[in-house]
């Protein structure tokens, strides 16, 4: 059910803004996520360091 739902929601973004737009858009939310993910395991490595060398 939800390739089908995304399918559509991509048809519709490429018939509402044009192809190159959308796929602007689209890579610029993968992009976004992709950064996000790579802030929180940044922050996941600087914690567990700092906690590492507090606790010995």
């Amino acid at each position: 059910m939800m390739p089908i739902l995304l399918i559509v929601l991509v048809a519709l973004l490429i018939g509402a803004i044009g192809f190159w737009d959308a796929l602007g858009a689209l890579l610029g939310a993968v992009a976004l996520l992709a950064l996000f993910w790579a802030l929180v395991a940044i922050t996941a490595v600087i914690a567990v360091l700092w906690l590492i060398r507090k606790v010995f």
